[in-house]
């Protein structure tokens, strides 16, 4: 005990150095951001190779030991383990998948149940609903029931545990260091994007991803971006440098792809595979929530369900790979599928129409019953192996057909990649430049843009990460921001009443007088003038009642000592956030208008309530058009 208390009185040491150090850097704010983004960088790095690490280690001892199925990496990678000689078994394969599913339900519904799942929805429901806040736990949590089923043959990918990572030390960190709210968000978003960034290596995607996938809208989150780029290439450093030599800072799928556009038809086949990409991607999005609510409806515990979903899984990987007449390639809908994916984007001729177009259905069922039935996964590297398998088939159908306009097929399957998870995630940007960096080809921007931004305008009705928000219009996130910024860019002059009927008082009116005046009418504040027509005060009925029962005082007494000369005011160029600033400072229902503040002459008064008005009619009309516009 004596010990723990030691530690936790340094840790708070530790704690209460960081936060004066915080405060000292306050004022520079790039400098605070740099160093914060590279001690997220480093620890995203650091949770990207023990992730990797973790993953590998269980598909050793489960699937190749055990079962015989060796999970194929990408050229990028390297096997950190080598190939058990062992037969391959479908029998035992399928205990795995189903052991595999039950421990990681086991270790989720446990000790964190929002752990279950694609984490990176999880990340963005932390960013908008939750002020950023991860719970510790849930890094650690997901890391383990992630690297268990992806390595027993769970078909789910990486983006999402690694996402999780990043985005809960970030949470952390700013947590730690008493940060502010939105800070915390930005730290949380910037690891986000760090982790992704050096899992696929992929620096500068990773960073946008971050930053983009907030939105369900063609919108980024710009406060984001620089710390998330920092942090994110301090991630791809980290992670490379646990990589051998000859692989070390090369992209994910080799540096051997290099297509080029042929010719300006090849535009018309991209299109029309635009068109498959988005069917494809709205069956993908169907199926994967209509999977998972079947599941949530199931009785019995929760812990099981990922056990019967990993049960279905390998029955459909091994259905298909009996199909195809045990082809090797079939059993790329198990685990991440990147070695089918490998195989496509360098020949996909030799896997044909037939089986490309079955792998991506039954990528599609796999994917859904593993990460549906509650299993621990992420959604993104089955996407690239659906949207490419979609891409080789239509790229090798053209090819057929029309050899003397699509010379190759492979181009396809990389712009189906992209065009197909930009579609299904609404994430247009991020996703050309990440498949870019992930296959190291920029000869292929032209299409692959073209293709992505069909197949975003197209998949509006579906989207693959549910927590999204369309815009910051309608993130609790920015609620509070978007009111300052639509009422800074509306005047004063557009609502004030221009009441010429307003009566206005000389400064030495006496009060025998005001009573009277006030008497009369309803008006409630009442402008103070002196002789040459400048307002210099101004009071209420209410300060005139405190006088109506001592008439002693009525001759007394004028308009100066009744008003008040030190007065707030607005000009017909102030906007509305500085007007309701200065409603709010002094707690008034109106504010008189002057033409400026030399001269001081009243041109008519601001109501509060016809402010909050007007701002709902134009938040209505902004509202309105962004309807229209979809």
């Amino acid at each position: 005990m004596a010990g723990r208390r030691g530690i936790n009185r340094n840790q708070s040491r530790t704690v209460r150095t960081l936060d004066r150090w915080m405060q000292q850097l306050e004022l520079r704010s790039h400098v605070k951001w740099f160093v914060l983004a590279m001690v997220i960088g480093i620890v995203a790095g650091l949770g990207a190779i023990l992730f990797q690490l973790l993953t590998q280690l269980v598909a050793h001892f489960a699937l190749s030991n055990l079962a015989g199925f060796q999970a194929v990496e990408p050229r990028g990678e390297r096997a950190l383990f080598e190939h058990a000689e062992t037969s391959f078994s479908p029998w035992i394969l399928t205990g795995v998948c189903v052991a595999g599913g039950l421990a990681s339900g086991v270790i989720v519904y446990s000790f964190a149940p929002e752990a279950e799942g694609h984490g990176t929805d999880a990340a963005i429901d932390a960013f908008h609903n939750k002020g950023g806040a991860v719970r510790t736990r849930i890094p650690f949590v997901k890391t383990i029931a992630s690297a268990i089923t992806i390595g027993t043959g769970g078909s789910g990918g990486r983006e999402g545990p690694i996402a999780q990572i990043g985005s809960g030390f970030g949470s952390f960190l700013a947590t730690r260091l008493r940060m502010s709210t939105r800070d915390r968000r930005i730290l949380l978003a910037a690891g986000m994007g760090a982790g992704i960034g050096a899992i696929f290596r992929a620096p500068l995607a990773g960073a946008l991803f971050a930053a983009e996938i907030l939105y369900s809208e063609a919108e980024f989150e710009a406060d984001v971006i620089v710390p998330a780029t920092m942090a994110s290439i301090v991630a791809y450093l980290v992670y490379c440098l646990s990589l051998p030599p000859d692989v070390r800072f090369q992209p994910l799928f080799g540096n051997q792809l290099h297509y080029a556009l042929t010719s300006p038809l090849e535009m018309v086949p991209y299109g029309a595979m635009a068109i498959v990409l988005v069917i494809g991607a709205a069956i993908y999005v169907r199926t994967f929530y209509g999977i998972r609510d079947t599941f949530r409806k199931l009785p019995g515990p929760p812990h099981i369900r990922p056990a019967v979903g990993g049960l279905i899984t390998a029955l459909c990987g091994l259905g298909l790979w009996w199909a195809s007449n045990r082809n090797p390639y079939a059993l790329g809908v198990l685990a991440t599928g990147y070695g089918t994916l490998q195989a496509t984007l360098l020949d996909a001729s030799r896997i044909g129409v037939p089986l490309s177009l079955a792998i991506a259905g039954v990528k599609i069922l796999t994917t859904s019953f593993t990460i549906g039935s509650g299993g621990s996964g992420g959604v993104f590297g089955p996407s690239m192996v659906i949207g490419g398998s979609l891409g080789a088939a239509v790229g090798v159908a053209f090819h057929e057909v029309w050899p003397e306009v699509v010379t190759r097929p492979e181009p396809f399957a990389l712009v189906g990649m992209a065009g197909f998870f930009a579609g299904a995630a609404n994430a247009p940007i991020s996703t050309i430049i990440m498949v870019s960096e992930m296959t190291g080809d920029y000869s292929l921007l032209l299409p692959t843009t073209f293709c992505s931004t069909l197949c975003f305008m197209l998949c509006r009705r579906w989207k693959l990460y549910e927590k999204q928000v369309r815009s910051r219009l309608e993130s609790p996130a920015h609620r509070g921001d978007f009111i300052v910024d639509l009422l800074e860019g509306i005047k004063v002059d557009e609502v004030y009443r221009r009441d010429l009927s307003l009566i206005h008082i000389r400064e030495g009116m006496p009060l025998e007088q005001i009573v009277h005046r006030v008497a009369e009418n309803h008006q409630h504040f009442y402008p103070v003038e002196n002789s040459d027509g400048q307002m210099v005060g101004i009071f209420s009925s209410d300060d005139v009642r405190q006088y109506l029962y001592d008439e002693s005082l009525w001759k007394l007494v004028n308009a100066e000592d009744v008003m008040i000369d030190n007065y707030l005011f607005v000009t017909p160029q102030d906007d509305l956030n500085t007007a309701m600033e200065r409603f709010t400072q002094l707690n008034v229902s109106e504010l008189p208008v002057l033409d400026n503040a030399e001269s001081r002459h009243l041109l008519g008064m601001l109501r509060h309530k016809e402010t909050i008005g007007f701002y709902n009619r134009r938040l209505l009309e902004r509202r309105q058009m962004q309807n229209d516009a979809e």
